[in-house]
């Protein structure tokens, strides 16, 4: 099939920053674009920036931009005559494709048969053996009863993989160790791989420890061409999600990269596959590598391919679909420098890396660094999508370089209103073991400690800080820099928490704009220098600089040396709330999300750390547990019901004490 297939306006089935990237690359190359978008994103950028946008129905994923036929009536409404998935929801949907197809629409992706041959993990295995693709022992046969998966493990031998063979991101994935714990690991796999994608069937693999996962960018046309991009190392992840990208891997010499990248376009030349993939592989600590899976589609972390090669993916994308050949061979392809990605995420690492939302109260990307992102001041972050929002991309001509370049970055970024993970991926970035190249998969869990610890230092000064700016807006100070004396030189006392801590302070008047702070006990002096509307510029202990701030109820959130920080004024507090840790037996939401399962019903008798109810939000599940024993007398929600934070869930009867 060598016919071209022109088109003139591209409808993008996707939203936020993977609209962007894609309406960007289309826009250069001159074509018309066509949003859509839910009513929960009728702000977004992507719908402005496009040259026409359609709703395509409410927030919830089932609901809109998994609307196979709304997004194909879009496409006739506007007169789109191609579709570009994007990256996530729709992207590897064969379903979609064909739909495309039937509709007269081109594509821009693969085949729906390539897409059925490797999205299916089992099948996908099978086809890369039977290409001479090394692959991990495992099983993946149609037999899915307990016995036989428990019996094909112990074959394989412990530890094994449970792997939703739907699945992606991370979901419908367990490392079991014992024979022992398998059957509830199991079952836990399967019901998420079931909530996730209507599908409960899993494979099983031979865990491979610590390994690095290294993946292979594959680009193919229809006139049999295909070539390799070089590889990313991906190993940096959470809960199997991907934290930080980064190209070349450090792991990685120009053999190893030939050797993996001729077996990748061997293997795509064998499915007779177009356009842009990735071949993911386990690379051990013996220098072997293993196929897990391929992408159908481009990659959220494309840009440090891009960064390296000097390439538009997205371009090569539009080009391949309209029936073009490659514009390069594989000697043309040349690598320059390193490039670093880090995932910014909506998520509060503290809390096991919960998903938040709410609004981005005040947002500022970082300067000179490629930042690809659909944020600005006053956006809303929904809670019905992926966590990430946006991404920070460094280039240098070492990986060193790379790895400054992105820290300065991410100190430079301002994200203040929704709680993010932006002080634990500059810990990531400057730990010694990531520094030297050395991190593999394990890397988060095994230095979860040292990554989440708090700088108490930076703490302490914002503290005295804070003082300062909430007595200043507090008393209406002027938004210009025109500054004023303090009514009254006497201390003035304050109680103030920050990172869950709370500190006495008491500070006074010096001078005309010098003040001397007590964080307890601890002496600071500050000169006030200048102060507008969401910047303060200070001499602190002899050192000039400057925070961005805003308050926002009763907290005061900071930009403070390249970190967020959130303070809570307890002066005039009279007592905390006692209902906080459900001391009530009230069960509350812990964050905005949709209720996915039901465990106990009214008149139950549970015991406390027994799990009731489970929400998911932003592509990751979190079990509500009983704070008590005792009966339940009430289950305030329903499976599929979406709530807010705080939200009672549950109420359980406290037995009265003796």
């Amino acid at each position: 099939m060598s016919a071209p297939t022109p088109f003139h306006k591209i409808l993008v089935a996707n939203r936020g920053e993977i609209a962007l990237r894609v309406l960007r690359s289309a826009r250069s190359m001159g074509y018309q674009t066509v949003a859509v978008y839910s009513t929960a994103d009728a702000g977004a950028r992507h719908v402005h920036e496009a040259d026409q946008a359609v709703c395509i129905g409410e927030p919830l994923p089932a609901q809109s931009y998994l609307r196979i036929d709304a997004i194909i009536e879009a496409a006739r409404l506007t007169g789109a005559d191609a579709v570009h998935p994007g990256y996530g929801f729709l992207a590897e949907n064969e379903n979609f494709a064909r739909a495309c197809r039937e509709a007269g629409l081109v594509f821009i992706g693969p085949s729906p048969e390539a897409i059925i041959a490797m999205g299916h993990k089992a099948g996908a295995k099978t086809i890369m053996m039977d290409a001479g693709v090394p692959c991990i022992p495992g099983y993946q046969g149609e037999d899915q009863s307990e016995g036989r998966l428990l019996a094909e493990a112990e074959r394989i031998g412990f530890p094994v993989m449970i792997k939703a063979t739907a699945g992606g991101g991370g979901r419908g994935m367990r490392l079991v160790h014992t024979a022992r714990e398998f059957p509830d690991l199991l079952r836990s796999a399967q019901s998420e791989a079931q909530n996730a994608f209507g599908d409960p069937e899993v494979i099983l693999e031979r865990a491979i420890m610590e390994p690095r996962h290294i993946e292979i960018q594959i680009f193919a046309d229809r006139h049999g061409n295909a070539i390799h991009l070089g590889e990313r190392d991906c190993s940096v992840q959470r809960r199997h999600q991907k934290v930080i990208e980064e190209a070349p891997s450090p792991a990685v010499d120009a053999a190893l990269r030939e050797r993996m990248g001729a077996t990748a376009v061997a293997a795509v030349k064998a499915i007779r596959y177009e356009g842009a993939g990735t071949l993911e592989f386990l690379l051990d600590q013996q220098g072997n590598f293993y196929f897990m899976e391929m992408n159908t589609r481009l990659q959220v972390e494309h840009p440090v391919t891009e960064a390296i090669t000097g390439l538009d993916l997205v371009e090569l994308q539009l080009r391949v679909a309209a029936g073009e050949a490659l514009p390069l061979r594989q000697e043309d392809v040349r690598f320059q420098g390193h490039a670093i990605e880090v995932r910014l995420c909506a998520e509060d690492v503290g809390k096991g890396f919960m998903p938040q939302s709410g609004t981005m109260l005040l947002w500022h990307a970082a300067e000179q660094l490629r930042v690809e992102q659909a944020l600005r001041t006053g956006a809303e972050i929904p809670p019905y999508y992926d966590s990430m929002i946006a991404k920070v991309i460094a280039h240098g001509a070492t990986r060193d370089e790379a790895r400054r370049r992105l820290l300065l970055g991410l100190h430079q970024t301002v994200a203040l209103g929704v709680t993010t993970n932006q002080v634990f991926l500059g810990s990531c970035l400057r730990h010694p073991v990531f520094a030297a190249g050395e991190a593999t998969t394990a890397f988060i869990a095994s230095h979860q400690d040292a990554l989440l610890q708090v700088d108490t230092v930076t703490s302490e000064r914002a503290v005295a800080l804070a003082s300062l700016l909430l007595f200043e807006t507090a008393n209406q100070h002027p938004t210009r820099a025109g500054l004023r004396r303090l009514a009254h030189s006497l201390p003035v006392g304050m109680r103030l928490e920050i990172d869950g801590a709370k500190h006495n302070v008491q500070f006074t008047q010096s001078g005309a704009h010098r003040f001397d702070i007590q964080v307890d006990g601890r002496q600071h002096a500050i000169d006030l220098v200048e102060i507008t509307p969401h910047q303060i510029r200070v001499v602190f202990d002899g050192v000039m600089e400057s925070a961005m701030f805003l308050r926002d109820g009763p907290q005061l959130l900071m930009h403070y040396r390249g970190q967020p920080v959130s303070v809570h004024d307890h002066t005039r507090s009279a007592s905390e709330r006692a209902s906080e840790g459900g001391g009530d037996g009230k069960v509350r939401a812990s964050m905005n999300g949709r209720v996915v399962a039901v465990l106990v019903a009214e008149g139950d008798q549970v015991e406390a750390g027994q799990p009731l109810v489970t929400l998911e939000a932003m592509k990751m599940e979190h079990v509500h547990l009983a704070p008590v024993s005792g009966r339940v007398s009430a289950v305030s929600v329903g499976v599929g019901e979406q709530v807010t934070l705080r939200r009672v869930l549950a109420e359980i009867d406290v037995p009265a004490a003796a």
